[in-house]
């Protein structure tokens, strides 16, 4: 559905799933499985992988911090998109790289739930865009000692609200990732 015209294409989003953002997620090997389940689901279907990579003054380009974790290697070809914001789309060649391979629909999934998930999933659906969230493939680290309830909580109201989310000419949907289907 989407707003875009000549676009009807799905990419698989891949947001920060690196060593510093991941290393002390809720259920972290769960997670990174079933996205990397989903990136060779992806491939195979010749559905586009897109990687968002964030750096920022406490996770410096080019450290081991940064580095997507060594469970997922991005495949050749596959665009790595580097920001500095929540948003994936803020400030970023995000938006070029979909258009090119004609996408309007995101299948997201990453870290951190309550962070640069949120962010990217409001800014992909304001942008016009799609967006289903894979429901048990996104995470977070426990922000409880800043008041923050715990993490399960957190991905649980955020899968809560987005089924619910509207706006014209466009869907949002949460799925579990045994039920994405990619066609091409």
């Amino acid at each position: 559905m989407s707003t875009f015209e000549n676009r009807d294409g799905t990419a698989l989003l891949v947001v920060d799933v690196q060593n510093d953002v991941v290393g002390g997620a809720h259920r972290r090997d769960e997670v990174v499985a079933r996205i990397g389940d989903l990136v060779d689901r992806a491939r195979a279907a010749g559905t586009p992988v897109v990687w968002v990579q964030h750096s920022d003054e406490g996770m410096a380009e080019g450290s081991e911090e940064w580095r997507i974790v060594p469970e997922l290697v991005p495949g050749e070809g596959e665009p790595v998109v580097q920001k500095h914001y929540g948003d994936s789309f803020e400030a970023t060649d995000l938006e070029d790289v979909l258009a090119a391979a004609g996408v309007d629909h995101l299948v997201v999934t990453g870290a951190e739930t309550d962070a640069c998930i949120r962010s990217t999933i409001h800014g992909a659906f304001t942008r016009g865009y799609d967006v289903t969230l894979v429901g048990d493939a996104h995470t977070a680290g426990d922000k409880s000692a800043w008041g923050a309830p715990p993490v399960a909580d957190v991905i649980a109201h955020t899968n809560l609200y987005w089924q619910f989310q509207g706006a014209p000419g466009r869907r949002a949907a949460v799925v579990e990732a045994g039920e994405v289907v990619f066609d091409g």
